[in-house]
């Protein structure tokens, strides 16, 4: 197990490809359509894309807001009528495909790419709010100091084999222009910072000073300064400013300059954020995530005011295994108490518990040859293999107690063997029956759709098969072995497993 790759979720095998291609920041519409032009003729010159559309930004008002300086572009590499088949035109499989397509794509100067399914992008997006497994978030008050800590880490990410495709927040520098008000000068003519504010805001992004109407049209009017106005420091320099009862140029209480400034500035929870994302190229993601903690631990050093926080789908892997494993035990603890009600002995309660890593080891060592990967899936086909471990168990136990008490057998060698015999039929059919419908499961491995059902099926199948050939033997060898005097206790006390 602790040699295991662990995963939040299985890898999905999606029929479609999402390309995420980043340029510089501040690129306009126009070049960004140019350089898509060149990015698609790319991706469509792989073998096996059949279609490919983009789009170039994202609405400001949604939930996932990016520039036109992002385009995403998705790629089909299914033939008409080929749908539910997990092979593109040319027969070519998935990851042959992507592997091409970002080859190629780092032809492209001057810009990142990034290669993924649009589901596993919407949930990487959904678990840290960056489009990637694993997201890296550096808070603090100064912005150039958070790029340099960032800097710092994706160099330090590059050097572990699988992250090396680690992206930086995508900010620079562009022109601005600046009114910074003297606040000692705006006292003595009279004037709050927050009123000059306000005058500003409406002349130059301007005021909605009436709505016209035209049937069931409505158009809001607008007033502001022309552009030329607007553009002009030394112009905006000479506005007059409301002053009490007189108006003064606004360069008597305000500094007007043309400077530099970040052309976004990322916020979370309050403080600035900036952000690194990263598109592992291997699957065991948790323990590479711990090894470059430790190593920003160790070799960044962090101002006061500032700190990290690691985040993305190993993240929410390692709270669902905490949680499900809260669960388990609480869920353990009620059916022992159960069991000790049902058996009115506390040996065959840990019996049937002790029976239960049987079934899981069946699991774990299949998981181990077909997937060599612990995801939430795989933990969700252990508990379901628990349950039926545990049924096996019980069912043998309270038939042995059974015959002791109605059909007149003693604690003998006799009665463990006729009790096996008798119920060996319906374990048989049970781990059968339903070993034999997730066969198709197992063997579709490849296929879209069938990436949550793969591994639970595995873990199943593998831990019918030790539950049932090994809790045949150890079961009755253990009551055998152990069991005389916790079965004459049950008996004489009547327990319900004995009916």
């Amino acid at each position: 197990y602790p040699k295991m790759n662990k995963d939040f979720l299985p890898k999905f095998q999606e029929e479609t490809a999402l390309v995420a291609a980043t340029a510089a920041p501040g690129t306009s519409l126009e070049e960004m359509n140019k350089i898509s032009d060149v990015l698609e003729q790319q991706i469509l010159s792989v073998e096996g894309v059949s279609k490919v559309g983009r789009r170039l930004g994202r609405a400001e008002r949604g939930d996932h807001v990016v520039p036109v300086s992002t385009a995403e572009f998705d790629v089909d590499f299914r033939k008409e009528g080929s749908e539910g088949e997990g092979h593109s035109s040319g027969g070519r499989g998935r990851k042959e495909i992507i592997a091409d397509i970002t080859k190629k794509l780092k032809t492209v100067p001057g810009v990142f790419a990034v290669v993924s399914g649009p589901l596993a992008d919407r949930i990487g997006h959904m678990m840290s709010g960056v489009s990637a497994p694993v997201a890296i978030k550096v808070f603090g008050p100064d912005l150039e100091k958070l790029r340099q800590i960032g800097i710092e880490i994706q160099t330090l990410a590059k050097t572990i084999p699988g992250f090396e495709d680690c992206k930086l927040d995508q900010t620079s520098s562009i022109p601005q222009l600046r009114i910074e008000a003297d606040r000692d000068r705006a006292k003595a003519y009279g004037i709050a910072p927050g009123k000059l504010n306000e005058q500003l805001s409406a002349l130059i992004g301007g005021k909605e000073v009436a709505e016209l109407r035209e049937g069931q049209r409505r158009v809001s009017l607008v007033t502001r300064l022309p552009v030329e106005w607007r553009d002009s420091p030394d112009k905006i320099a000479e506005l007059p400013v409301e002053a009490g009862s007189q108006r003064i140029p606004l360069s008597l209480v305000a500094d007007v300059r043309e400077a530099k400034g970040p052309n976004v500035i990322f916020r979370e929870n309050s403080q600035r954020r900036f952000a690194l994302a990263i598109k592992p190229t291997v699957q065991d993601v948790s323990n590479l995530v711990v090894k470059l903690r430790d190593e920003v631990t160790e070799k960044v050093k962090l101002p006061e005011g500032y700190f990290i926080t690691f985040e993305g789908e190993f993240q929410a892997q390692k709270e669902a295994t905490q949680r499900i494993a809260i669960f388990t035990i609480v869920v353990l603890a009620v059916i022992a108490f159960l069991l000790y009600g049902y058996f009115r002995n506390a040996f065959f309660a840990v019996q049937v518990l002790c029976d239960i890593p049987l079934a899981l080891v069946g699991g774990l060592v299949f998981t181990y040859f077909k997937l060599n990967n612990i995801s939430i899936a795989t933990l969700v086909g252990f508990i379901a293999v628990a349950g039926v471990a545990a049924r096996n168990s019980i069912m043998l136990i309270s038939h042995y107690l059974h015959l002791m008490q109605h059909e007149g057998e003693g604690f003998t060698r006799k009665m463990v063997i006729r009790g096996t015999k008798e119920r060996l039929v319906p374990v048989l059919m049970t781990a059968l029956a339903a070993g034999i419908g997730l066969i198709p499961l197992v063997l579709a491995a490849d296929q879209p759709g069938k990436e949550i059902l793969h591994p639970v099926a595995v873990v199943i199948v593998g831990g019918l098969v030790t539950s049932t050939l090994l809790g045949l033997g150890v079961t009755p060898t253990v009551f055998y072995t152990f069991g005389r005097k916790a079965a004459a206790k049950s008996i004489e006390l009547d327990a319900p497993a004995s009916h």
